[in-house]
């Protein structure tokens, strides 16, 4: 009798186990693999957590091949990649995940139209993201006791390498540690990469369903956790579709760092005359800076996102940088609507500042008069207060802005702990707040802040943990200095550990408010200094990290010192800027000042729902849109 349960339980799984076709894993366990670490095994979990949230299965279906490579092929065992190329699997509903093979053609041999092929003596990594109430005993102990990020609200993924025997039989191991490490650069890589595949509208044929994508190659550096850098804290990791798809390689000015590579880019420079929307911010020439008129100025008619003053101009941008970069702003352009915050239910644009903060009841109250330049004549800091939360927030309703109050039952194993989120549906969730509350295009600087001192800088993160102060140097504020109530939410999610203290500098800091100290809240504090913070900085208090909101790194020459004083001390960085575009020009500003990138280009989940367009391009950004960070 046993027997007969047993062969019956075998035939259930090999039919409803996880993944299409393949049947369950066999108990794996990264807990098992030899030489593996839980201080590799968190980052892996979150790099698949943020892969997750870029939703690759909405587009992406198996036929749909990537060539991956990482790094070179002298950094692999055998000389050679271990899974060079990829699918992802799921879209059409079961198992969602994304399976990696030894070479294209073991991919062409397991991918059938609806299922995957068993093929004979074929090994591939699959990686699978199963619920928790469906997972092997052993990899929900692993999940607990290290506390693993969770992708999306209760999944979590399953790596396992799978192998189908000459009989027909399938055999399941633990993947190797070096196989989990390209799949760590895979993950961090993709997510950044898919979003920017085109859709080739002409392409294929018109009775299948199946996308047809333009071919597409792009390189993105990624930092390797601690424990796996080796000397080497970034890795060059390109992605190719479909597989194999030439590119020329191009001379990097270091030896960490690779440039975006195209597989076409264009052989001259063409231009275009454009007239600019008169309703929309004024524009400037992308070389010179000097700001240009709609009836005289030239654009880049490949891109269309960026203009220029004089056709001289356009000629020494596109040698000096403009090439390199040229596809990249093609691709954004076209990806405008795709960039849109759809989950806000409150029109979401700031050509019109004014006329958008009429609609919602709220111009020229509390603290949304610095959202338009009514009020450009009140230095910063230094609006009128009239009282309480209420006019701070303009009027707005009781429910439509976060009170005041602790956050209720968050608790985690009956420890207090901060609050972790992974973007604004999950805070307005937790707030109680309807969507159609404007109140995340001011949240957008103080969450910012509390992400990156909780999800990107593992040193302040660590520090809150245990209860103790994190001193952050803040460079630069504007209009936060008239925010400083919406600061206060820091520290409810804080939620009782760590405390913050903020010093913001910068030459926009009143003379009669430098000196000061605001406590905004029991566990958030905030000095204001007024000056260059290249000059200020030997008195203040060593930071643990330092932050700059919409930093415009390429255009303020004052940013030179600064640079070199953050490059000096050695401390984390992070930066915002608006738009990918201006990330990616920020990158080449930090490396020529011989800052190394050991956060790459993300998008910030706390991004401001209201979207303008930046002056220098006429592509779509927001506040505080994309991160990057130095010394990490």
């Amino acid at each position: 009798m046993d027997l007969h349960l047993k062969n019956l339980f075998d035939r259930f799984q090999e039919q409803f186990g996880s993944g299409p076709g393949l049947g369950p894993g066999s108990g794996t366990c990264l807990m098992k693999v030899e030489g593996i670490s839980s201080n590799f095994i968190k980052p892996l979990f979150k790099a698949s957590a943020a892969l997750y949230r870029t939703e690759p299965w909405r587009r992406l279906r198996p036929g749909h091949l990537f060539g991956v490579r990482v790094g070179k092929d002298s950094d692999w065992s055998g000389k050679k990649q271990p899974f060079p190329c990829s699918q992802f699997i799921g879209g059409d509903g079961g198992d969602i995940g994304f399976y990696m093979f030894r070479s294209e053609n073991d991919a062409k041999k397991m991918t059938g139209s609806r299922e995957t092929i068993r093929a004979p003596n074929v090994e591939l990594l699959r990686v699978t993201y199963e619920l928790e109430t469906l997972m092997f005993p052993s990899n929900r102990k692993m999940i607990k006791s290290l506390s693993l990020e969770a992708s999306g609200n209760d999944r979590f993924p399953v790596i396992d390498v799978a192998c189908c025997t000459s009989s027909g039989e399938l055999q399941f191991r633990n993947p190797t540690l070096e196989e989990l490490k390209f799949v760590y650069a895979f993950m961090r890589a993709i997510s950044l990469v898919h979003p920017l595949l085109q859709a080739d509208k002409e392409g294929g044929p018109n009775w299948t369903r199946l996308i047809s994508f333009d071919p597409f190659i792009e390189t993105v550096d990624i930092q390797w956790p601690p424990e796996m850098a080796r000397g080497h804290e970034l890795v060059a990791v390109t992605i190719s579709h479909p597989p194999g798809q030439p590119y020329e390689e191009k001379i990097s000015s270091t030896a960490s760092s690779t440039p975006t590579k195209y597989a076409e880019p264009p052989d001259e420079v063409t231009f275009m005359d454009i007239r600019v929307n008169s309703n929309s911010s004024s524009r400037h020439c992308a070389m010179c800076e000097k700001e240009v008129n709609g009836d005289q100025s030239l654009c880049c008619g490949r891109c269309r996102a960026v203009v220029y003053c004089t056709s001289l101009c356009q000629k020494q941008h596109w040698k000096e940088s403009h090439k390199s970069m040229c596809g990249l702003y093609k691709a954004m352009m076209e990806r405008e609507e795709e960039l849109v915050m759809k989950i806000f239910m409150f029109p979401c644009s700031a050509a019109q500042p004014c006329k958008w903060l009429e609609s919602l009841g709220i111009h020229q109250k509390g603290m949304w008069r610095r959202k338009c330049s009514c009020y450009s004549h009140c230095p910063f800091g230094l609006l009128p207060v009239k009282g309480g939360l209420w006019d701070s927030w303009g009027g707005l309703d009781d429910e439509e802005y976060p009170g005041d109050l602790p956050f209720h039952n968050q608790l985690r194993d009956g420890i207090s702990s901060p609050i972790l989120l992974s973007g604004w549906s999950e805070y307005y969730n937790l707030r109680s707040l309807p969507l159609s509350s404007p109140v995340a295009d001011i949240l957008s600087h103080p969450l910012t802040v509390y992400h990156i001192l909780t999800a990107l800088s593992i040193n302040t993160k660590n520090l809150l943990l245990k209860g103790k102060e994190v001193i952050l140097h803040y460079l630069g504020p504007e209009g936060e200095m008239d925010w400083m109530p919406a600061f206060s939410e820091i520290s409810h999610l804080l939620n009782g550990l760590g405390n913050i203290q903020i010093i913001m500098v910068g030459p926009e800091v009143p003379t009669n408010l430098s000196g000061t100290t605001s406590g905004i809240s029991s566990r958030v504090r905030v000095n204001l200094v007024r000056g260059v913070y290249q000059e200020e900085a030997t008195y203040l208090p060593s930071p643990h990290v330092i932050v700059a909101l919409n930093c415009a790194l390429d255009r303020y020459s004052s940013w030179g010192g600064a640079l070199d004083l953050i490059k000096a001390i050695g401390v984390p960085a992070f930066f915002t800027e608006q738009s990918e575009i201006l990330c990616a020009n920020a990158k080449q500003v930090l490396r020529g000042a011989g800052l190394h990138i050991t956060h790459p280009v993300t998008p910030n989940p706390f991004r401001s729902p209201v979207k303008n367009h930046d002056s220098s391009t006429n592509l779509p950004s927001y506040s505080n849109g994309f991160v990057l960070g130095v010394n990490a």
